[in-house]
């Protein structure tokens, strides 16, 4: 051979077919030569050109094209030495370039070739596609750690004439990466300090090809799991009905553009005969709930029993008096099945929920029992969805294959988040505060009895409430004559799990009739409870608490259009890892931040079990973003293998 055309990867070019790029050849030489779109994004190599060698290198970055230590897919390239393998997203085969000093020596076909062009270059733009997802700098700093996909894991250095990503590598060595090459880069999480690269070792290719191949063995056991599921089929959900539009039209807050977003994905899973599993990732006080009673009602429409499964008495209790008072007047039965209830009353439920006589029932974990039979279980709701473990949820699944799942959370668990990420879970998030809402005020601050006293007067001056957090059973009552003594005309009461569960929804009842204004309690107030006049938070020792947790935690208060303030106080002796979790804590003010807390609070817990810890070596040695980027290729290339006829 002794020519050849290496097409950049960009949409235009993604979008035809390798003979459009054989019938315009002659054109497309043309405008290499006098257009600036086709000068930047085609490269024409002949036999015996004259060219740099690094000059042709540094090219084949700028067009896209990945570089791996054997080439095998379109869009990817390798160097030994003086020779280069490159597979053009515009060719059936790759071409090898053998350089003698700077000039092109020999340009042969090597003997391998993609049979089916179009389902390669669809892979090729859903890998582009989830490359973006796991693109995101916003807000990166100079010494975070960066993985660029074809050089590895470096430290960035900050921008170079802000038009480049400096990146530092071993040895002193710089690479700079132009912008619109964000696609390359994604930040480093894993559980140990990762180790720097050198730029230019064959290290790193073999490190990916490796993580690689476990993740696309992974990919096969995953789909098997998976595939029992997706084989199962039920009747699509019916088209909205008149009771679907009066629940709409009852909300009494403005829809923001991600709550109508995420409803409409689940509406669109619903139509489709394959159950749906969908996690629904919005913030605190966001409106997961009303998504979750939309999706309630549809189910209930269409002939099916929903469930919604909470951690806690207190808010299965408070979703339950809700969802009633929303539901009133609507041919709709709703129960409550939880601890609260005596035997004879649970036997009753139970009863109904066998003889189809209760359309939805609001409950803990207790619903889980062997005891609890559903006439026609069509959809279950977890909320919220990192206090449940797998076997739990599984429990549901197998009884029923064809189940809708449909999970809520702020933060979700790193498991739950990965598998989300990687095609295997369908994601919603909802990021765009409500209307009016603010920011949590946060302070960090040292122990301090003053300000503690000055922070809860000034909360009743304007007639608001609050929660003090102190997370020890054992000495909260007296923290609470402590704090009565500090303010002794504020009206004080304690929330805790020792209390027996008609007592602790006594309080809770009474905090959200305005009968106390502070609550001290422990992290029980931790899910999702709406008490809008609570806007102060104090915990009492900041340390104690997970990064997920105090997130969680803090978005008790400021549910209101009133600005709510947080103040975390810490003793002495503060650690690293301490400082760490609280300085996230801080940077993590503004609003719709949960999905990021999830990220970095698994980033500095620096422990967990990812799909096994057999896959947390694979992860550190190419973060976590490159390894999900891995193992969702894998899946859709197993699945498209699985597909073809």
């Amino acid at each position: 051979m002794n020519k050849a055309l290496i097409a950049g990867i960009t949409p235009y070019f993604l979008e035809k077919g390798n003979f459009w790029f054989e019938k315009n050849l002659a054109k497309l030489l043309k405008f290499y030569k006098t257009q600036s779109f086709f000068k930047d994004n085609l490269l024409f190599l002949e036999k015996n050109q004259s060219q740099n060698l690094s000059h042709f290198l540094r090219k084949l970055d700028e067009l896209g094209y990945e570089k791996v230590l054997k080439v095998s897919e379109p869009g990817e390239f390798s160097q030994r030495g003086g020779i280069v393998d490159v597979f053009p997203i515009n060719s059936s085969f790759p071409f090898r370039f053998e350089y003698l000093g700077n000039k092109i020596e020999f340009i042969e076909r090597l003997p391998i070739s993609i049979e089916k062009e179009k389902e390669a270059k669809e892979r090729l733009k859903k890998k582009l596609k989830s490359q973006k997802v796991f693109s995101d700098l916003k807000g990166i700093k100079e010494g975070d750690h960066l993985v660029h996909l074809d050089h590895g894991i470096a430290r960035f250095a900050g921008l170079q004439n802000q038009n480049y990503y400096t990146l530092e590598y071993a040895a002193g060595d710089k690479l700079f990466v132009p912008f619109g090459l964000e696609r390359k880069l994604s930040r480093y999480v894993g559980f140990t300090e990762p180790k720097i690269s050198r730029l230019g070792s064959p290290l790193w290719q073999k490190t990916k090809k490796k993580v690689k191949e476990g993740a696309e063995r992974l990919a096969k056991e995953l789909l098997e799991i998976y595939s029992k599921r997706e084989i199962s089929s039920r009747s699509p959900y019916l088209s909205d009905k008149e009771i679907d539009k009066q629940i709409v039209s009852s909300f009494k807050y403005e829809e923001t553009p991600d709550q109508s977003q995420a409803f409409e994905d689940i509406k669109e899973d619903l139509m489709k005969s394959e159950p749906m599993d969908r996690i629904i990732c919005g913030d605190v006080g966001f409106g997961k709930t009303e998504i979750a009673l939309r999706t309630m009602v549809k189910a209930v429409n269409s002939g099916y029993q929903a469930t919604m499964i909470c951690p806690t008495t207190i808010l299965a209790n408070q979703h339950f008096q809700n969802f009633k008072e929303r539901l009133k007047g609507l041919p709709i039965k709703i129960g409550l099945f939880s601890r609260i209830q005596t035997k004879k009353e649970q036997k009753e439920l139970i009863k109904n929920l066998k003889e189809n006589k209760i359309d939805i029932i609001v409950g803990t974990h207790r619903v889980l029992s062997d005891d609890v039979e559903f006439r026609n279980l069509g959809l279950l709701i977890i909320d919220d969805e990192q206090r449940f473990g797998v076997k739990q949820k599984e429990k549901l699944r197998k009884a029923r294959t064809s189940l809708d799942v449909l999970s809520l959370s702020a933060t979700p668990i790193p498991r739950t988040l990965y598998l989300a990420l990687s095609s295997l879970k369908k994601i919603s998030l909802i990021q765009t505060p409500p209307f009016g809402r603010h920011a949590v005020k946060n302070y960090i601050l040292p122990w301090n009895e003053n300000i503690i006293k000055r922070s809860v007067k000034e909360e009743l001056k304007r007639k608001g409430q609050v929660y003090y957090l102190h997370n020890r059973v054992e000495t909260i009552d007296t923290v609470k004559k402590l704090l009565e003594d500090l303010v002794p005309e504020a009206r004080f009461d304690a929330a805790h799990g020792r209390l027996k569960e008609k007592e602790l929804i006594r309080v809770m009842t009474d905090f959200q009739n305005k009968k106390i204004d502070v609550l001290v309690a422990t992290t029980i107030i931790e899910n999702g409870l709406d008490i809008p006049n609570v806007n102060t938070l104090i915990v009492a020792d900041a340390v104690r608490l997970g990064l997920a947790e105090a997130y969680q935690i803090r978005g008790r208060v400021g549910r209101s259009y009133n600005q709510a303030f947080a103040y975390f106080f810490y003793g002495k002796n503060l650690s690293e890892k301490s400082k760490l979790r609280l300085n996230t804590l801080k940077e993590a003010e503004s609003l719709g931040s949960g999905y990021k807390i999830a990220l970095k609070d698994l980033e500095i817990r620096g422990a967990g079990n990812i799909l096994g810890k057999e896959q947390s070596g694979s992860i550190n040695s190419v973060g976590l973003n490159l390894y999900c980027q891995m193992l969702s290729g894998a899946i859709e290339k197993i699945r498209g293998a699985t597909n073809s006829p």
